[in-house]
Order: C-alpha cells, then sequence, then structure tokens
C-alpha cells in the first residue's frame, strides 16, 4: 500500500469523505464530528490487509453515517416520549390552589375525627391502608356486610358534614373540566 498507510489515504480521499458525509448526515458539524470518529477508527487498522482503501473508507463513511442516523432517530423518539409524559405548566399547582388544598385536607382531617370510633377505624384502614373489607372485618371482629354498612355511612357522614363545613367543592371549577357550579 506504500508508505502512506491508510492514515494517507484518509487524508487524501478526506475532501470526497467530508461530501459523502455531508450527503447523508446534513449539518456540518455533524459531518465533522463523523470524520473524526471515522480517523479514529482508522488509525487503529492494519493497513497491509486492506486492498482497495479509498471504496473501504466509503463504506466505512457511509456505515458511520447511517448508524448516527438511526441513533439519532432513537434518541428523538426517546426525548419526545419523555416530554409527552411530563407536566404541563397548568398541571402545577399554584400557591393559592396548594393553600385551598392545606385547608381542604384539614377540613377533611377534622370530620374524619369527629367520625364514631368504629366508623373512623373502618374507613381510616379502607381509605388509608387500602386494606380489602374482609381483613377490616376479620381485624374488627364484624362481618363484611357490617364493614360495608359501615363505609357507607361513613361516606354519608363526610358528604352531609362537608357543606356545613364549608368544603362544597361543587363551585370550583378544574381546569380543563369546563363545567363549574356557578353556571
Amino acid at each position: 500500500m506504500g508508505s502512506e498507510g491508510l492514515e494517507g489515504r484518509f487524508m487524501d480521499a478526506r475532501p470526497l469523505l467530508r461530501r459523502l458525509l455531508a450527503a447523508r448526515l446534513g449539518s456540518s458539524d455533524e459531518v465533522e464530528d463523523a470524520l473524526q470518529d471515522l480517523w479514529l477508527r482508522v488509525a487503529g487498522l492494519d493497513a497491509e490487509q486492506i486492498d482497495q482503501p479509498i471504496p473501504f473508507l466509503c463504506r466505512m463513511a457511509t456505515n458511520l453515517a447511517t448508524d448516527r442516523r438511526i441513533a439519532a432517530a432513537r434518541r428523538g423518539a426517546r426525548d419526545g416520549a419523555w416530554e409527552k409524559i411530563q407536566p404541563q405548566p397548568a398541571e402545577y399547582a399554584d400557591p393559592e390552589r396548594i393553600a385551598s388544598g392545606r385547608s381542604e385536607l384539614a377540613q377533611a382531617h377534622a370530620l374524619i375525627a369527629r367520625m364514631p370510633e368504629r366508623m373512623r377505624e373502618a374507613f381510616t384502614l379502607f381509605r388509608f391502608e387500602e386494606r380489602p373489607q374482609r381483613d377490616i372485618a376479620e381485624h374488627m371482629g364484624i362481618t363484611v356486610s357490617a364493614v360495608e354498612k359501615l363505609l357507607r355511612r361513613a361516606y354519608q357522614f363526610l358528604h352531609e358534614n362537608r357543606e356545613v363545613e364549608g368544603a362544597d367543592r361543587t363551585r370550583w371549577r378544574r381546569p380543563g373540566s369546563g363545567r363549574s357550579g356557578d353556571e
């Protein structure tokens, strides 16, 4: 192959390789990065085993461009999927909503504290500890039907007393819901 070796042939063919990569990659920055990668790969090869260095370098450049396009497409798909699942600015709570939510939570805790003890225990085990009604019945020493009745009365208690406490949410409108209690 001569004294120049594959690196010398690379330097001779650099304008050709640059045009080839530019046609496949487009961006001049991307072309320069690809040429640098190609140079690093060529530097580690044994030039004695390559019969036709210019077609070999062109094939390496073409393969490198294809790999880069595939990687860019995957990266774009991954980034696009990530952006789709990110919360939008309207989904973040503003300070007013946070304060309102904390107030409602405090009212809900106060209402739950005012429930009769067995009703509160059944409700707490079911809603907050997410235990099945059968487990609650065994824990409390009552039937599943009795647990259902306690839960039904707990929900009724909350519903009736919520309006008394002033925590009626029907007048508020959730963003994007399109309905309001004031209409």
